[in-house]
């Protein structure tokens, strides 16, 4: 494909239509597979309706679905009419989809049936058409148009004739035009309208293709919702770009899900958070080499645990279909350990760094040129520099680019806050670059403790060392009245096991649990800086709240007793 062309989404899926109509496009793992062509007339049916129902340039259109082959076939439509699509998280509370919707005064909303029975009517209230996104029908309707209409089908394909298709009248589209509006469910507790152009959208998009060398013949196994930027830009808008094909799943990515259909599908990208392949490592890698002891003792010995490590990779990549040349990993750090394994393996991992406001990527590598530890250099066409740094070369990881928002809806006072006077976006991300000018994430500003004696302290650095405990699942670290706090959150099925297996019958859960968490303290504390040890850990009895990408909403466990 010629990417020197207008970086519209439009414009850049027209022409992928004309090198790739035959190619199969979108699909369920187990569904018939819709080819560049066939998605191309769904769009233009579906842009029609749109318009001829008033749907104008500007206008903004709720997406609210779990991912499926519809998902992307709405946003293109909508794209095609320069209208504005407001993708809505399907985790989201009912009281935050309804802000969502009043703040960005959306007229149209396409929703899955199973999210669609979730919402009560106040939600809708302002709502002139849903759409079932499932088969693309009308479900409610508060528009005149539509009641002077007699609906002989509410599929939106039967209401559409050949004259209106004739009638269509195609819309031109700028670059800087607004694509999207965003709303993050970040980890500080406050959502955003994140506003994203074409230009952010795909130059982020053909920047990133050629990271993973992505072609027609490559296979994506979609896991993220398309509502976050990370899989739109990422896991929708690459493989469009190079006319390959994306496969959904039809129900949540659990072990049973996705193994088989990774068999099925044998995807040669797939894009991931950390937590995934976390979860993969600790519950059923390190069991097999803790479950013997002659096995565990060896696994300590470096030379012999990447040998292990090697061994067990081979049966991982196989357990994953056998043909992945790329497993992105980002939204979220990854743990050492993981990561070591990874490598010892030789698995296609790969690490990016970049944010919502960001389209989202800033620094990324292919799965050959990862750096342990680094997010990889930065992306092409994308600056970035440390402001500030210490003496360390530490430092706030400014950026500019064409992949940078153009602000927050409706809130020009934190748009202002968030760039420097000289127009560089303020990521809140501490970095620092290495001699190869690969970059390295040290953690959040808001999350970062000054020591006592003015040291930085990076709790992500010292929850690290903390999950890599075998009965840890997660952790969170803070400051708390002048003292350094781990809230740990422990895998309460392997402590009962482990202790009915050493016949410990005599202590009681409470018992095992102070003692398990005093260890975990000790062991911490001998591994990390003496600014940095820990001096309380508390117990974290339920399952930390996340975002949709499965990072912990810190403000709410960090509260000041």
């Amino acid at each position: 494909m010629d990417l020197s062309k207008k970086l519209t989404l439009n414009s850049v899926f027209e022409e992928s239509c004309k090198l790739n109509s035959n190619n199969p496009f979108l699909s369920f793992v187990n569904g018939n597979a819709l080819t560049y062509d066939d998605v191309n007339n769904k769009i233009q049916t579906l842009s029609c309706f749109l318009q001829k129902y008033g749907v104008n340039k500007g206008d903004k259109i709720a997406i609210f679905s779990e991912n499926n082959p519809n998902w992307g076939i709405s946003y293109l439509a909508v794209a095609k009419l320069v209208a504005v699509v407001v993708p809505i998280l399907p985790d989201f509370h009912k009281q935050e989809v309804e802000n969502i919707l009043t703040h960005s005064e959306s007229k149209i909303i396409f929703v899955s049936k199973r999210l669609y029975e979730n919402l009560d009517s106040n939600v809708l209230k302002n709502i002139k058409i849903a759409i079932l996104i499932d088969d693309l029908s009308i479900i409610s309707e508060n528009s005149p148009l539509l009641s002077s209409t007699n609906l002989s089908s509410n599929l939106i394909e039967n209401i559409i004739s050949k004259d209106d298709i004739i009638n269509y009248k195609s819309v031109d589209i700028k670059e800087d035009d607004l694509l999207s509006i965003i709303y993050t469910s970040g980890t500080t507790g406050t959502s955003k309208g994140v506003m994203l152009t074409h230009k952010n959208i795909v130059s982020n998009a053909v920047a990133a293709v050629k990271i993973p060398n992505t072609c027609t013949n490559d296979r994506f196994l979609s896991l993220l919702p398309l509502s976050h930027t990370y899989e739109f830009t990422l896991g929708f808008v690459v493989p469009l770009l190079a006319g390959a094909s994306i496969y959904y799943l039809q129900k949540p990515p659990t072990p049973s899900v996705l193994l088989p259909a990774m068999q099925k599908i044998k995807p040669t990208v797939m894009l991931s958070v950390p937590l995934i392949i976390d979860k993969t490592y600790r519950n059923k890698i390190l069991p097999e080499f803790n479950k013997n002891f002659v096995i565990k003792t060896l696994y300590k010995i470096r030379p012999i645990s990447k040998v292990l490590n090697r061994i067990a990779g081979k049966k991982l990549y196989e357990t994953f279909g056998g043909k992945l040349h790329f497993f992105g990993i980002g939204g979220a750090k990854l743990a050492p350990d993981t990561e070591k394994f990874l490598r010892d393996a030789k698995f296609p991992y790969a690490i990016g760094y970049g944010l919502t406001e960001t389209s989202p990527l800033l620094a990324g590598a292919n799965a050959k040129g990862t750096k342990y530890r680094s997010t990889g250099p930065i992306l092409e066409g994308v600056e970035i520099k440390i402001d500030n740094p210490n003496s360390k070369g530490e430092g706030e990881i400014l950026a500019k680019g064409p992949n940078i928002m153009k602000g927050y809806y409706k809130n020009p006072e934190l748009t202002a806050e968030t760039f420097t006077k000289d127009g560089w976006f303020k990521t809140g991300d501490l970095g620092i670059f290495n001699k190869n000018n690969y970059l390295y994430i040290k953690g959040r500003i808001k999350n970062m403790i000054l020591g006592a004696n003015g040291e930085n302290i990076y709790p992500e650095e010292i929850e690290n060392f903390i999950n890599q405990n075998n009965f840890v699942l997660e952790s969170i670290v803070y400051e708390l009245k002048g003292k350094l706090v781990a809230k740990i959150h422990l895998d309460y099925t392997k402590v009962e096991e482990t202790y009915k297996e050493l016949k410990e019958t005599t202590q009681n859960m409470h018992q095992q649990v102070n003692e398990l968490l005093n260890d975990i303290l000790y062991n911490v504390n001998k591994q990390v800086n003496k600014f940095s040890r820990l001096q309380l850990v508390i117990e974290q009895t339920t399952p930390f709240q996340k975002t949709p990408t499965y990072k912990i909403k810190r403000y709410l466990h960090m509260k000041r007793k």
